[in-house]
């Protein structure tokens, strides 16, 4: 039964509370003059509730690093932004210089793919764990034991020793926890993770998902945590939003999206993921590529690549519309997609 009332996404309830600590309701950013011939995001929203941890995921290019900073109000220089990003809240793209820097000092942290590009390679580790401690009037003793905490919350061995040593001392995963402890400094409310295992080997990445998901649960953070590895998105997440040519095309719980997909695309990532499975078969990529920004065809933006298109696919752009538990949009979602 498709229920074709003005979609909104799911608020999500989190075992710490039902109030979203993160709402994004119909963000739009567009890059100034003709720089792009489409919104980098067009109406996207999303919830994160207070304990629970959220997957956004899709191919590169798919707006995914872009909602994910505009959290933090980083967005592109001369980006012209709609919509709300609240944050407890508040909204973020209202924010002045001075309430930006106390969010991100305090309310949101978040953990970047490359952990060498967070950390000044000139400055002690110990310098730059302290640092927002000590600018928050916390005295040098205190925020050295608190960093010292927070490293071998992390799992860092020696976290005294570790405080003295330079980042080019760290390896790819040691650098990351690292980066993960001073994310946590603060104690955020909502913590944002792009990508964070993706430079990382197999075991170095499940410790790392072990760690932000110990600590979540522990804390009653928020996690957000952006993906191109459905597995691993499966894994850790409760719910999932699909993003594709700066949109959200699907959302549902975890286990209803991986065992039913409405979205043609969706059902594509799927099919495409190697699974170990003996009687599991091979996989199978997703034809064609990717829009660009310099592309604005009529209609869904999936229509090209995708083997369910009707005439009106390329014509109509489908809304975002409530599909049992979740949300797709796609004109053919109540028929059921064969992976």
């Amino acid at each position: 039964m498709t229920e074709r009332t003005t979609p909104m996404p799911d608020p999500g309830t989190g075992a710490f509370g039902t109030a979203p600590v993160l709402e994004i309701d119909g963000l739009g950013v567009r890059l100034p003059g003709d720089r792009a011939a489409r919104p980098i995001l067009d109406g996207v929203g999303l919830r994160v509730a207070p304990g629970e941890t959220v997957g956004l995921v899709g191919e590169s290019g798919s707006g995914k690093s872009v909602a994910c900073r505009s959290v933090l109000g980083l967005l592109p220089a001369g980006a012209h932004t709609t919509g709300r990003v609240r944050v407890a809240g508040r909204d973020v793209l209202t924010m002045d210089r001075t309430e930006l820097a106390a969010l991100r000092a305090r309310q949101v942290s978040m953990v970047f793919q490359d952990p060498r590009a967070s950390v000044n390679p000139l400055r002690r580790v110990g310098d730059f764990l302290t640092e927002g401690l000590r600018a928050a009037g916390t005295s040098a003793a205190a925020a050295a034991a608190r960093a010292g905490e927070l490293l071998e919350a992390v799992g860092i061995r020696d976290p005294r020793g570790a405080l003295r040593r330079y980042p080019h001392q760290f390896s790819g995963g040691m650098l990351q926890r690292v980066v993960i402890a001073a994310a946590l400094a603060s104690k955020p409310a909502l913590l944002v993770a792009d990508e964070p295992t993706t430079a990382l080997d197999v075991t170095t990445q499940a410790e790392i998902i072990s760690i932000l998901t110990g600590l979540r649960a522990e804390h009653g953070t928020g996690l957000l945590f952006v993906t191109h590895d459905l597995e691993l998105a499966s894994a850790i997440c409760d719910r999932v939003y699909v993003m594709y040519a700066g949109r959200i095309v699907e959302t549902r719980g975890t286990d209803e999206l991986f065992d039913r997909p409405r979205h043609p695309y969706t059902a594509g990532l799927l099919a495409c993921t190697p699974r170990i499975e003996q009687d599991a078969p091979p996989p199978r990529p997703i034809p064609g590529r990717p829009v660009s920004l310099a592309e604005a065809p009529p209609g869904c933006a999936f229509a090209a690549r995708c083997a369910h298109a009707l005439p009106r696919c390329t014509e109509e752009a489908p809304v975002l519309a409530r599909y049992g538990d979740g949300l797709a949009a796609c004109h053919r979602a109540d028929e059921g997609i064969t992976l």
